[in-house]
């Protein structure tokens, strides 16, 4: 072969080699760009930004009461962020801003300079654009990889957004330590103020903390947080953005920080029970409840839960010294150490405020301390009533012709229950009588006239009657119901009550009024759901013979000893060995319960512990304060027209005659009113040994 074709054979080899390695080079950057691109966020998902936001709890009254997230982020538009904040960001992440289409082409000869010269990756060239695509999708492990689509990523968003987009985005989605993200959380988060409120160095201690969150928190590292600021003013000053005056000013001012801690605060109880009805409102509406950035308006009123904890703070710890002076023998006796008795002693509580008119939880307490136990005691607790109960069994007697002055026998009385074993009930003082009226024994909260009763109307009655008003709790049908031997739920309670309140209705109590979605949609509202119970007549006449406990009967020390002289109606409870104590009131304007007791039912608040002792004064209390705190006008439950005042013979029950000795002032459902003169005392001859004539 001729040197001339050796040289040209040599040459096409060559030739094809190259085009070996520029295909093969071609190939290899062609998988490598698929493999780039496939880690890059679509086009619809770069035109439908939407990172996870704060939902965020209102009270009734406006209050931010709590939040749930996964990122702590509360969106804001640009308008509502001061300029000066977006002057101290730009001057040092970004002075070319709003020159470059992403990419600061200026820096990179600089940075690639640095890095080589120092062998590290000290300096970076990442503009806003490339960080905010940093934040909301690719983190901050720094590999090629990781950075390539960084830039990528940034010319699309220049492409897609404007640059005050591009500025609000990304003040929206920082990171900004402390667990929060965006501007507006950040500033919540350190000054306790609205990002519109931030002070010119208040912005500037922000800045840096996006590049080191921990190295420049002012909560741990002040002195560090001090001097990164001042960079910041000087490099706003550089830019034109702060005058060589204003630096010196604001250059000397100390660092202020003012941690916002409200959440978890205000209704622990109330907000918890809050989140578990959104989540399953959320699944129903195909919302994710931490990261949509709803918004959701509940029933809470402040004021109310502020007398409420109020009542709890002052009467609680004095009921608790009582109890562990009367739990000592027990304590000797089972020879409990000092931690386990004081555990074991721990009174709780469970306080419910209801609007009756609207089913509106006003205010919410399921124990005495949320961070010790989440168990909410208000709603989950099932606990004897005991004679908190009575209204029930009193209501159905009403509800069918009874009348507040048929009488009973105040006698002891045996009992032999379905299920064999054999009951003898006694009175709270151990004491017995004669007949009694209905209205006495209400008053007095006589055990003996509600077990005769409940043996002549039958606990099945009772029990409908019950469930009707809305216990949902399984009711044994059993004589013993009649003294609240089976267990109910506090708020479902509550919730029966406010039917005599609410002349027989009954409104489903309800906590979240309406969400809105981020930009204010509302996507879900809460409907009252209304039910007719009892009648107006029923509802009444039981309103006026709790109204009667209260002021003369068994809950009186709200008038003697608390001073409380407004219209109210209520029942004091307690359970055997007084291990419940309860008391359940309402007003025309609200309706409310409380329940003290120990966690363990096997021990007692000890002796003498009983609702009017233990459970009214918290009620007291707290019906003083928000009368005060409110403002609430007096008003008188209304009586209906189907409800007439007579007057009746104490003695015979029939309609008092001009001879009668005492006469009575009684309310009667017009359906079932005695309608015969008094044949007992029909002249004076009759009474002329009765020395007390009332006529």
């Amino acid at each position: 072969m001729s040197i001339q074709n050796k040289n040209s054979l040599l040459k096409s080899i060559k030739t094809h080699r190259t085009k070996a390695v520029l295909i093969t080079l071609a190939v290899i950057f062609l998988v490598y760009f698929i493999f780039l691109i496939s880690g890059l966020p679509s086009l619809t998902k770069l035109e439908n930004i939407d990172p996870a936001l704060v939902t965020r709890v209102y009270s009734e009254d406006g209050e931010l009461i709590h939040e749930l997230f996964k990122f702590n982020r509360v969106s804001v538009p640009i308008e509502k962020i001061p300029e000066h904040t977006v002057a101290a960001l730009l001057s040092t992440e970004d002075r070319r801003f709003y020159n470059h289409w992403g990419i600061d082409v200026k820096r990179i000869p600089k940075v690639i300079f640095v890095n080589v010269t120092s062998f590290s990756f000290s300096q970076g060239f990442s503009t806003i654009t490339m960080q905010l695509a940093r934040n909301l999708y690719f983190g901050f492990h720094k590999t090629i990889n990781r950075k390539l689509r960084e830039i990528i990523t940034a010319i699309q968003i220049e492409r897609t957004y404007s640059k005050q987009e591009i500025l609000e985005m990304y003040l929206n989605v920082a990171y900004f330590g402390e667990g929060v993200y965006g501007i507006q959380a950040a500033a919540k988060k350190y000054f306790d103020k609205d990002a519109y409120d931030l002070t010119i160095e208040e912005s500037a201690t922000l800045i840096p903390i996006l590049n080191l969150p921990a190295y420049y928190s002012p909560f741990n590292h002040p002195d560090r947080a001090y001097s990164r600021r001042n960079l910041v003013l000087r490099n706003m000053v550089t830019t034109g953005d702060l005058s060589r005056s204003e630096y010196d000013s604001l250059s000397q001012l100390p660092i202020k920080v003012k941690e916002f801690l409200a959440q978890g605060k205000i209704a622990p109880y109330f907000t918890e029970y809050v989140r578990q009805q959104l989540q399953i409102i959320g699944d129903s509406l195909g919302v994710n409840v931490y990261e949509d950035g709803l918004n959701v308006f509940t029933t809470l009123n402040t004021k109310v839960q502020t007398a409420v904890d109020s009542a709890i703070f002052l009467n609680l710890s004095e009921l608790q010294s009582r109890v562990e002076q009367k739990l000592i023998p027990l304590k000797k006796k089972l020879n409990l150490s000092d931690s386990i008795f004081t555990e074991k002693s721990k009174v709780q509580i469970a306080f419910v405020v209801l609007n009756h008119h609207n089913g509106h939880i006003m205010a919410m307490v399921g124990g005495r301390d949320f961070v010790e136990s989440k168990f909410n005691r208000a709603v989950q607790a099932k606990r004897q009533p005991g004679s908190a109960f009575k209204p029930f069994l009193y209501t159905a007697a009403i509800d069918n012709g009874y009348t507040t002055i048929d009488k009973f026998l105040n006698q002891p009385v045996v009992v032999n229950n379905p299920d064999g074993t054999r009951w003898d009930p006694e009175n709270y003082d151990k004491t017995f009588g004669g007949l009694t009226t209905i209205r006495e024994a209400v008053k007095n909260s006589i055990n003996l006239v509600a077990v005769r009763l409940i043996l002549e109307i039958t606990p099945a009655a009772v029990v409908d009657y019950a469930h009707k008003m809305g216990l949902r709790t399984p009711l044994r049908p059993f004589p013993t119901l009649a003294l609240g031997s089976s267990e109910v739920i506090p708020l479902e309670l509550v919730s029966a009550f406010g039917i005599y309140a609410n002349q027989g209705v009954r409104v489903e109590p309800i906590s979240i009024s309406r969400i809105e979605d981020r930009y204010g949609n509302v996507i879900y509202k809460t409907a009252a759901r209304r039910n007719e119970i009892l009648s107006k007549a029923t509802a009444y006449i039981m309103t006026n013979l709790l109204e009667t406990a209260v002021n003369e009967g068994t809950g009186a020390r709200l008038r003697w000893k608390f001073g409380f002289t407004k219209p109210a109606a209520g029942k004091t409870g307690t359970t055997n060995d007084f291990t419940d104590a309860w008391f359940l009131g309402f007003t025309p304007a609200l309706t409310a319960g409380v329940w003290v007791g120990l966690d363990d039912p096997q021990i007692s608040l000890g002796r003498g512990e009983s609702g009017m002792v233990a459970a009214l004064p918290f009620w007291a209390d707290f019906i003083n304060r928000v009368y005060s705190y409110l403002n609430i006008a007096e008003e008188r439950f209304q009586q209906p027209a189907d409800v007439i005042q007579l007057q009746v013979c104490e003695e015979s029950s029939q309609l008092a005659g001009n001879y009668c000795p005492k006469i009575l002032n009684e309310i009667f459902n017009i359906k079932y009113h005695p309608t015969e003169m008094c044949q007992t005392h029909r002249s004076p001859s009759v009474n002329k040994k009765k020395k007390n004539v009332i006529f």
